[in-house]
C-alpha cells in the first residue's frame, strides 16, 4: 500500500475546488459519466485497432445509490487504469494544474469553471463527497488498485482484488449534498445532460411484459422479467446517416427531446459537416405562427452527445433560436465549465452554415411540393421574414423561397407577384406601388376599393411585418409598400387621369372649414379629394410613414430617430364631390351641420374599428332616435 501527499501547496485544495469550480454542484455527475464514456470509448478504439487483446462486448455503464451508506457509484467497463495511471492522472498531472490555477485566480475565478480544460473532472466529485474512492482495473495484465482521499491531501493507494475490467468510482455524499442520494433527483440529472451518450448508462431495473405466445388460453397471464432500465438512448436521430431514417424516425426523436410536445413539427433539417468544423444534428419547423416565444423548449447544444447547454445564442442566428432541435459539435468553442460560449471565428462558420442549410431547405422544399408549402407557410413565415430582416446572406436568398400571401389566398415569389401586379400598379411616376393589410376583417373595406380598381392586396400580417417592408424597400428597386387605409386609393397609386371636380374651390374652401369646425379633434387632419361621387363621402386614413414608424418601435427598432411615442394622427378624407359634401354646404342649420358631419365622421370611426368606448355608446343611442323619427 502506498500513501501520499497529492503534490499541491496550496493548503487544503479541496475547498477550494467546491469554491470556484463550478457554481452548480450537479455537473459532477455529467463529468463522471463523461469520464466513464470515454474510458469505454478508447477501449473500443484499442480493441479495433488490436492494440487491446481482449473482447470489448457490449460494455455498459451503471450509476447506483446507496441511501444507507451513503453512497452513489458510476460504475464503467472501459479501459481501466494501472497503479501507475493513477499516480500519473490523478495525483499529479489533474493536481498541478489545479493549483496553478487556482494559485493565479482565486480571487476571481469563482464561475471559471476549471474542471472540464484541466482533465479534472474526476475532481468535480469533491464537490458532493467528502470521501472518494477509486477502484479500477486495466485492460493490460496488471493487479486492480484501490484509490482513496478523504478531501484533504492526503490519499492512499492499494492493491485490491477487483475482477471485472473498468473503474468504479466510489463518492462517499456529504451531508450538505444529500439530494444526490435521491433516485428522483439522479434521474433527472441524468436525462438532463446524458440522454443521448453513445455507451448504455443502466440506472436500476425495470419490470418488462413477455409476450404470449399465439396459442395462450384467454385467461392466460403474461409473465414479466426484471431488465436492466437503459435510461439512455445512445444512438439518437442526429449520429445516424439521414438515409437510413425516415420521417417516422425524425417525428419520435423530436418527442424524445421535448416530451411534453404533443404537435407534430412542420419539417427537419438534418445538419452533418465535417469541414471546416465537424457538426451534426437536426433541427424542427415547429409550427408557429405568430407566436415569437422563444423560452419554452430550445435548440439543445451537445458536445460529443454530452448535453452542454440550451442557450445556444450565438451559435444559432437569432432568427432560427425559433426552431427546435439538437445541435452537437466536438469544435464549439465553450469556457471551460462548458457553461459559455467563446465567441471566435469558428463560431460565425457554424451560423453561417446552419443559416444557409436552413434557405437550402426551404427552397428544396417549395420546388418539391409548392402546394405543401403554400399551407405550411402561414406556421413558418415568422422566422422567414426575421431571417430576411436581420441576416443579410439570408435575404440575398430569400426570394426564392418566401412567399408574399394575398387577401384572397393566392400566394406569390416575389418575381411572380412583380410580374403580376407591375401592369396595374405602376404609378405615373414609374414607380412600383405594392399594396398590404395587416387585417383582411378590419380593412375590409380598403381592400374592396383596391380590389375594384383591379389591385392585388397582400395580407402581411406578421409582428415584424413592418421591419420587413422597411427591409425590401431599401433592396428592391423602385418600389414601395402602402398600407391599404394608409390614404385613398387614388392617392396610394396615382395615375395622369382627368379630375372632375363638382365643387369650386370657394365652396371648397367653405366645406373643409365646416368639417374643421364640426370635428375640433387635433388627430385629424382633413383633407379634400376629387373622388367619385359613389366613393365614400368621409374616409379615415392613417399616414404610411407615422402608423410604420409607430408599430416598428412596438417591436422594437422603432427608436431609429431617437423619437419618443409617436401620436395618433389620421387623415380625415372627404369626398368634395359626393353628395353628403353637396348636403353640408346646403345646410344653413349650424347644429344640423354640425350633427351632420359628426355623424359622418363616426360611420368613418367605425369602419377603422376607431369608434370605442363612450363615443360608440352615445352613436348607438343617436342612431336608435334616428330610427324613431
Amino acid at each position: 500500500m502506498t500513501k501520499g501527499n497529492i503534490n499541491v501547496s496550496v493548503e487544503n485544495i479541496f475547498p477550494l475546488i467546491k469554491k470556484f469550480l463550478y457554481s452548480d454542484h450537479e455537473i459532477f455527475l455529467r463529468e463522471l459519466i463523461s469520464n466513464a464514456t470515454d474510458a469505454t470509448l478508447k477501449l473500443k478504439h484499442l480493441t479495433s485497432i488490436g492494440e487491446a487483446k481482449v473482447e470489448y462486448g457490449n460494455p455498459k455503464l451503471e450509476v447506483k445509490i446507496d441511501k444507507e451508506q451513503k453512497t452513489l457509484r458510476i460504475i464503467d467497463q472501459g479501459i481501466g487504469m494501472t497503479g501507475e495511471e493513477v499516480e500519473k492522472y490523478i495525483n499529479q498531472v489533474a493536481f498541478s494544474g489545479a493549483e496553478e490555477f487556482l494559485e493565479k485566480y482565486k480571487d476571481t475565478a469563482k464561475d471559471s469553471g476549471i474542471i472540464g480544460h484541466f482533465g479534472l473532472g474526476f475532481y468535480s466529485a469533491f464537490m458532493v463527497a467528502e470521501k472518494v474512492e477509486i477502484l479500477t482495473k486495466s485492460y493490460k495484465d496488471e493487479p486492480a488498485v484501490r484509490w482513496i482521499c478523504d478531501g484533504s491531501p492526503e490519499f492512499t493507494l492499494e492493491e485490491t482484488d477487483k475482477i471485472e475490467r473498468g473503474t468504479e468510482i466510489i463518492l462517499h455524499i456529504a451531508d450538505d449534498s444529500v439530494e444526490f442520494l435521491e433516485e428522483t433527483k439522479i434521474r433527472e440529472l441524468l436525462l438532463k445532460y446524458n440522454k443521448f451518450m453513445p455507451v448504455p448508462i443502466k440506472f436500476g431495473t425495470k419490470t418488462h411484459t413477455l409476450p404470449l405466445p399465439e396459442d395462450a388460453p384467454e385467461d392466460a397471464v403474461a409473465e414479466t422479467e426484471e431488465v436492466d432500465n437503459i435510461i439512455n438512448n445512445p444512438t439518437p436521430a442526429w449520429t445516424i446517416a439521414p438515409s437510413e431514417l425516415n420521417n417516422e424516425d425524425y417525428m419520435k426523436f423530436y418527442h424524445e427531446l421535448y416530451p411534453m410536445q404533443f404537435e407534430e413539427p412542420l419539417f427537419h433539417i438534418h445538419l452533418n459537416v465535417d469541414y471546416p468544423f465537424n457538426l451534426t444534428g437536426v433541427l424542427f419547423f415547429p409550427k408557429l405562427s405568430n407566436n415569437l416565444n422563444i423560452e419554452k423548449d430550445k435548440i439543445q447544444l451537445y458536445q460529443n452527445q454530452v448535453f452542454v447547454t440550451d442557450e445556444v445564442k450565438g451559435i444559432v442566428p437569432d432568427f432560427l433560436m425559433l426552431l427546435r432541435g439538437v445541435i452537437d459539435s466536438p469544435d464549439i468553442p465553450l469556457n471551460v465549465s462548458r457553461s459559455y460560449l467563446q465567441a471566435d471565428g469558428a463560431v460565425k462558420k457554424i451560423s453561417s452554415y446552419i443559416t444557409k442549410k436552413v434557405g437550402d431547405k426551404m427552397t428544396s422544399l417549395i420546388n418539391e411540393n409548392r402546394e405543401d408549402y403554400e399551407q405550411k407557410w402561414n406556421d413558418i413565415k415568422v422566422v422567414i421574414e426575421y431571417g430576411i430582416v436581420t441576416e443579410e446572406k439570408f435575404a440575398e436568398k430569400a426570394d426564392k423561397f418566401t412567399l408574399y400571401p394575398t387577401t384572397d389566398g393566392k400566394y406569390f415569389l416575389w418575381d411572380e407577384l412583380v410580374e403580376k401586379i407591375k401592369p396595374s400598379q405602376t404609378d405615373k411616376d414609374n414607380k412600383l406601388v405594392i399594396l398590404y393589410a395587416t387585417n383582411a376583417d378590419e380593412q375590409h373595406s380598403y381592400i374592396q376599393s383596391a380590389k375594384e380598381k383591379g389591385y392585388e392586396v397582400l395580407l402581411l400580417d406578421t409582428p415584424i411585418t413592418p421591419h420587413v417592408i422597411q427591409k425590401l424597400e431599401t433592396s428592391k428597386e423602385n418600389t414601395s409598400f402602402a398600407r391599404v387605409d394608409a390614404d385613398h386609393i387614388n392617392n396610394l397609386i396615382k395615375k395622369d387621369e382627368p379630375v372632375i371636380s363638382k365643387l369650386n374651390e370657394t365652396e371648397k374652401e367653405s366645406l373643409k372649414k365646416n368639417v374643421e369646425e364640426a370635428i375640433k379633434d387635433s388627430k385629424f387632419t382633413v383633407q379634400l379629394e376629387d373622388l367619385d361621387s359613389n366613393d365614400a363621402p368621409f374616409t379615415i386614413t392613417q399616414p404610411e410613414f407615422m402608423r410604420r414608424m409607430k408599430e416598428m418601435q412596438a417591436t422594437g427598432g422603432g427608436g431609429m430617430f431617437g423619437m419618443g411615442g409617436f401620436p395618433e394622427m389620421y387623415n380625415l378624407v372627404v369626398n368634395s364631390n359626393s353628395d353628403l359634401s353637396n348636403q353640408i354646404l346646403k345646410t344653413e342649420n349650424e347644429e344640423q351641420k354640425e350633427s351632420l358631419i359628426k355623424y359622418a365622421l363616426d360611420l368613418a370611426k367605425l369602419s377603422q374599428n376607431l369608434l370605442k368606448g363612450k363615443d360608440l355608446t352615445d352613436f348607438i343611442q343617436r342612431s336608435y332616435k334616428q330610427l324613431e323619427k
